[in-house]
């Protein structure tokens, strides 16, 4: 019994890790069925590495930092993978399926066969109904159905007796109200005729038989039942189309390589909208930084200025604007800037008899964007050098003043110097994450106003990302792929940005380098 409670431990960390690889084994397989592929390699992955961590004792530390790792990547190395991987594909709304779920579709079509309809009348069998089907050319033949509850919308076949064998009489027919309240229930009946014929709802007052359009004559050549005329899988368009090359949706998934990116760059309707916004961006991002710092370093001067009372109370009156949450601020702004009922086009009218138009023209939208965003920076970088300046040896300026130096001269000899090198990886992280700024844009402008010789989706305060956003889910086509490999130019330019910002942070903290 001692032996017992002295071993136990011992196999209870091993049991529990084989329970888990299994259950995460498990997870793998039900992913891969359900065609998530690159995820389910994914998890494999992981699970893999979870086994190899947890059983070798050379990494042992390691295992504490596992899980970290692993919702990293699964929540940013997947989905990154998987942006990139579906840049190379063809992926759009008229692309969504698999080559195998879009010939099944086709295979699935149906239309009315062959054959007059059967008009029908629905008819209250106390709390049930009945549905009676006749031939409107020859009335005696009439057919009734079994009491129905019609409340259930799941596919259901059923069999239909002759009226003459119905010994229950039947009611009048129902209003056609009724009918339409019900339609949902009866769509969702199969009637079969004595004779074998199956006939379904396909108008108010009728049903007829379907048949399907298309069999299959080989794989990837499906051939039309009644005209007979051939279509064929073309895997570089990613469609069936017809003899005369005439597409049928919906299309399937193909690879395309790099076709997504030369689009980009080389396709007038890509490539101008994208360098325009490109440089933009890079604006929008430079003068955000550059305004939004220099506000920031200004109030932070005047806010160490021993000389002024009340420090307190302005330094919480300019960190509100940071307080309060970012799209609360920007609504507030978008109904300031309104054109016509806006307070600050009212008090410009007031004084100078003009009403900018803010949102339709585009210097003053982007002039527009500009405060908002500085206004929603600024606070930040106040703080940030407050700190700086704090941390400035106060020797330095006593020096300074026996020297007969005056304070723009302690600015830009003393101050700026030594607040600038520290401040620098901020900076670029600020670009970068203002080169990023999607909630601004969508919130305050929608990228809009739009370009008029374009025929994509793309506005002159559009950023590379509320452009991708807008060919993705805004576009006609919504190109999902052509917008994920916008989304992956994106990426390298961040990371290019990011390479910067770490070098720059590592030459701050070595002074000998």
């Amino acid at each position: 019994m001692p032996t017992h409670k002295k071993n136990s431990p011992r196999w209870f960390g091993p049991l529990l890790l084989i329970a888990a690889l299994l259950a995460a084994l498990y997870i793998v397989v039900v992913v891969h069925a359900a065609g998530q592929t690159l995820l389910a390699a994914t998890l494999l992955f992981i699970t893999a590495l979870a086994a190899w961590l947890y059983t070798s004792p050379r990494f042992y530390a390691w295992r504490y930092l596992f899980p970290g790792i692993a919702a990293a990547m699964v929540f940013v190395v997947f989905p990154m993978l998987y942006t990139i991987g579906i840049g190379f594909t063809n992926y759009s709304s008229a692309n969504l399926l698999s080559f195998q779920r879009a010939t099944q579709y086709h295979l699935d079509e149906t239309a009315p066969a062959e054959g007059d309809p059967l008009a029908f009348t629905l008819h209250a069998d106390g709390p049930e109904f009945r549905v009676r089907l006749s031939d409107p050319d020859e009335e005696s033949k009439a057919w009734v159905s079994g009491p129905l509850a019609l409340k259930n919308t799941a596919p259901l076949k059923l069999a239909v007796e002759p009226a003459p064998q119905v010994k229950l009489p039947l009611g009048e027919p129902l209003p056609l109200r009724d009918v339409i309240q019900r339609q949902a229930a009866l769509k969702a009946l199969t009637f079969e005729l004595p004779g074998g014929r199956q006939v379904v709802m396909t108008g108010l007052r009728q049903f007829s038989g379907l048949e399907k359009v298309y069999e299959q004559r080989e794989p990837g050549v499906l051939v039309h039942k009644r005209t007979g005329e051939l279509l064929k899988a073309n895997h570089q368009t990613g469609f069936y189309e017809k003899a005369n090359g005439e597409r049928v949706t919906p299309g399937f998934q193909v690879g395309v390589g790099f076709d997504n990116y030369r689009r980009i760059f080389t396709e007038p309707a890509f490539r101008e909208p994208f360098l325009r916004i490109f440089v933009w961006t890079v604006a929008f991002a430079a003068l955000t930084v550059l305004f939004a710092a220099s506000l920031g370093m200004l109030l932070a001067v005047l806010l160490n200025w021993d000389a002024l009372r009340f420090k307190g109370v302005y330094r919480v009156l300019l960190f509100l604007p940071y307080a309060v949450p970012g799209f609360i601020s920007i609504l507030v702004f978008r109904g300031l800037f309104n054109n016509n009922f806006g307070e600050i086009n009212l008090i410009l009218d007031a004084l100078f008899g003009i009403r900018p138009t803010w949102f339709s023209d585009p210097t003053l939208a982007k002039a527009m964007l500009l405060i908002v965003n500085v206004w929603l920076g600024y606070p930040y970088m106040m703080l940030v050098c407050m700190g700086l300046i704090r941390a400035i040896p106060a020797d330095l300026y006593e020096a300074s003043a026996v020297a007969g130096a005056g304070p723009l001269t302690n600015f830009f000899r003393i101050t700026a110097p030594l607040v600038i090198k520290p401040l620098t990886p901020l900076l670029i992280a600020a670009f970068a994450f203002n080169f990023n700024n999607f909630v601004l844009i969508s919130l305050l402008t929608g990228g809009r106003p739009d370009f008029l010789d374009t025929t994509v989706p793309a506005g002159t305060t559009d950023l590379l990302v509320s452009y991708t956003y807008r060919i993705a889910f805004e576009d006609s086509g919504q190109q999902f792929g052509l917008a994920a490999a916008v989304s992956t130019v994106i990426f390298l330019m961040v990371a290019a940005i990011s390479m910067v910002q770490i070098k720059f942070t590592r030459i701050s903290r070595d002074p000998a380098r």
